[in-house]
């Protein structure tokens, strides 16, 4: 797939410059509003289960993963002002860049999850740790009301690894038996359709 890996290199270097703009910008909105780091980094984990950082612009207070992994609803107390728009326009995610730079992610392909919910992964469903993970996939537009969604839940990290989390990785595996590079454009378009509209 060094098509592929082509792609990723190109067009995230090619965003990380022309978007630097407005990383600098979001980064500085980020200090102003609240204390902290401006970048969040998470274990996630990746191809072939190796565990790596995810890297995304801090949206909520600092040490607030440890309460849950999960995010109800987008009125979390833990959320911050410049958060909840960070969120909504899926902007948290821009330093994901340089993750896909490093190796460890590709622009498309299924996104990755905390060690606590790939243990609870049948054989069937980790071969979507065959592939990279990615920024964005088909789970991701289906699901872009995730956060809403659980909130709707009495108990939402059992509505998540029940009902929500088997639909996502029933996605993925399907894009991975049919994926190309057509497809992996096809997404990238969706994704941005979703966002803007």
């Amino acid at each position: 797939m060094w098509v592929k890996r082509t792609i990723d290199v190109a067009f995230s270097s090619i965003g990380s410059i022309f978007l630097s703009p407005i990383l600098i910008l979001l980064s500085l909105l980020i200090l102003i509003d609240s204390r902290g780091a401006i970048l969040y980094k998470q274990l996630r984990i990746g191809r072939y289960e190796v565990p790596f950082y995810i890297l995304k612009f801090r949206t909520m207070i600092p040490n607030s993963d440890v309460e849950s992994k999960l995010t109800i609803g987008n009125k979390d107390a833990r959320i911050t002002k410049i958060g909840y728009y960070l969120r909504k326009y899926k902007l948290d995610e821009l330093p994901q860049l340089f993750n896909v730079l490093k190796g460890d992610m590709s622009l498309v392909g299924p996104r990755p999850e905390v060690a606590e919910f790939v243990n609870l992964y049948t054989e069937e469903q980790k071969k979507v740790l065959n592939v990279k993970p990615g920024i964005t996939d088909l789970a991701s537009i289906m699901f872009s009301n995730e956060n809403e969604l659980l909130a709707s839940y009495e108990d939402p990290i059992s509505a998540y690894t029940h009902c929500i989390m088997p639909k996502k990785i029933e996605l993925n595996l399907a894009y991975i038996a049919t994926r190309n590079n057509w497809i992996d454009l096809k997404i990238i378009v969706k994704t941005i359709k979703k966002i803007i509209c």
